[in-house]
C-alpha cells in the first residue's frame, strides 16, 4: 500500500500540489484523474521519485520514500514497474530483448533464467509469437503489451502507468485495461494509472482519485460516480452530452450500469 500524507509541490512561486493526502490500495487498480494541468502527472512523478516534494510524505508499506537516502531510493525503485505513455521501447532490440532489459540490468539470474522469465511475461500478455520482432514491426497495442511485459519482468510490488491507452483505439484500450486489471489482481500489486480515458475509469476504477487544481477533490470507486454530488467531478466526468444523458437516466430510473 502507498500512503500520501499532506504532499505539496511548488515550482518557484507556483504551488502545483496542495496538501494531498490519499491511499493507493494493494491488489487494486488505482486511477488518478483530472483535467490537464490539475497536477496528476506531477503527483505521479513525486510518487516514483522523478520529482522531489516540497513537503509531505510518500510511504511505501510504511517506508518514507522522501526521507530515503539516494542508495535506498535506488533499491526501492527495483520494486517499481513503469509503463510510459509512448511505450518507450528500444527500437534496436527485439521484443524479447526489450522485456529482458531490466532483468539484464538488475537481476542476478543467469541468461537462461532471464530468457525464461521474459518468455513467461510475454506469454502473460499473449505475445510469445512476437518475441523476435522489432517494435517497428508490431502495432501500437502490441507495443503497449510489450511495455507491460517489461514492467512486470522484475515482479514489482508497485506498477505505475502513465496514460497507457494514449493513441489506442477503443477496442485495444479495453484489452489493455483488462490486462492491467488481471495482472494487478494476479500479482497483488499496487497499480496506479494516470488516465483521461473514461472507459478505464468506469471499467476498472477500483479506487479513483480526482485531482482538481492541485488538491484531492474526491475519492471513491466507479460505482459511486453516477450518484456523486460533487459538481467538479460530475462536470469533468460527464463533459459529453451522451454521458450526461446516461447519468440522468441512472438518477431518474435507478438503472445500474
Amino acid at each position: 500500500m502507498i500512503e500520501v500524507k499532506d504532499l505539496c509541490k511548488r515550482f518557484e512561486d507556483k504551488e502545483v500540489l496542495r496538501g494531498i493526502s490519499t491511499t493507493f490500495e494493494d491488489g487494486k487498480t488505482n486511477l488518478i484523474i483530472g483535467q490537464s494541468g490539475s497536477g496528476k502527472t506531477v503527483l505521479m512523478k513525486n510518487l516514483v521519485g522523478l520529482l522531489e516534494p516540497t513537503s509531505g510524505q510518500v510511504l511505501y508499506d510504511g517506508r518514507d520514500f522522501v526521507a530515503m537516502s539516494k542508495n535506498e531510493k535506488v533499491h526501492m525503485r527495483r520494486e517499481m514497474g513503469m509503463i510510459f505513455q509512448s511505450a518507450a521501447l528500444f527500437d534496436s532490440l527485439t521484443v524479447l530483448e526489450n522485456v529482458m532489459f531490466p532483468l539484464d540490468m538488475f537481476s542476478s539470474m543467469n541468461l537462461r533464467e532471464r530468457q525464461q522469465r521474459a518468455m513467461y511475461c510475454l506469454d502473460r500478455v499473449n505475445l510469445v509469437d512476437a518475441e523476435q520482432k522489432y517494435p517497428g514491426e508490431i502495432s501500437g497495442g502490441m507495443q503497449k503489451r510489450v511495455a507491460i511485459a517489461r514492467a512486470i519482468a522484475l515482479n514489482p510490488k508497485y506498477l505505475f502507468c502513465d496514460e497507457p491507452n494514449s493513441g489506442l483505439d477503443p477496442k485495444t484500450s479495453l484489452v489493455i485495461d483488462d490486462l492491467l486489471h488481471s495482472i494487478t489482481q494476479e500479482f497483488n500489486m499496487t497499480t496506479i494509472i494516470n488516465t483521461h480515458d473514461m472507459n478505464s475509469v468506469m471499467g476498472i476504477g477500483e479506487n479513483i482519485i480526482f485531482i482538481y487544481e492541485g488538491q484531492k477533490e474526491w475519492q471513491g470507486v466507479s460505482a459511486d460516480i453516477m450518484g456523486s454530488t460533487n459538481q467538479r467531478l460530475t462536470d469533468f466526468i460527464f463533459a459529453s452530452d451522451l454521458l450526461k444523458e446516461m447519468r440522468q437516466a441512472v438518477q431518474k430510473n435507478g438503472i445500474k450500469l
